[in-house]
């Protein structure tokens, strides 16, 4: 399993439910933590390592590893929050991206057990980020696209990737 980059068609589509929660999933969910921790990264979607799945998995400081497959965003704060952001499918490109400053999730866990998370913060901006890769939606995407187009061609410079 490895972190797939901009250019990839995988980043582009949307991911499939889920529909049966047991060993196979757990796994895929365990690696992805493995990951996530190997990376250093505070988030990472299933669409991120190739796997076209409704999962993603946070873990940022001061709050505990968490699975979530086949989330479901029920409410969003009016409020918003402009903030950089940054991927691992886009490594050393940060953007500013306004998203509401707090979420309600349900989603189910790794064990097949569902729950609802009310979380605000950086944990709700990771949370929405991740939601987007399910969606085939890049952060790049919230970005005007004047900048959107400076940022990608800063990224393939930096890749050595001709435009």
């Amino acid at each position: 399993m490895q972190i797939i980059t901009l250019g990839d068609e995988l980043l582009k589509q949307k991911a499939e439910k889920i529909e049966k929660i047991d060993d196979e999933i757990a796994n895929i969910a365990r690696q992805m933590l493995g990951i996530l921790k190997l990376e250093k990264g505070v988030g990472v979607a299933g669409p991120q390592v190739g796997i076209m799945k409704r999962i993603f998995v946070t873990h940022i400081e001061n709050d505990e590893e968490r699975v979530y497959i086949n989330p479901s965003i029920l409410e969003t704060a009016h409020n918003t929050v402009k903030y950089e952001e940054g991927c691992l499918s886009v490594p050393g490109i940060y953007a500013n991206v306004t998203r509401p400053e707090s979420i309600k999730i349900q989603a189910w866990n790794e064990k097949g057990r569902p729950f609802t998370l009310e979380a605000g913060g950086l944990l709700a901006r990771v949370i929405l980020h991740e939601y987007d890769h399910l969606e085939g939606v890049l952060f790049l995407d919230h970005v005007p696209e004047k900048k959107r187009e400076k940022l990608v061609e800063k990224y393939e410079k930096a890749k050595g990737v001709k435009p």
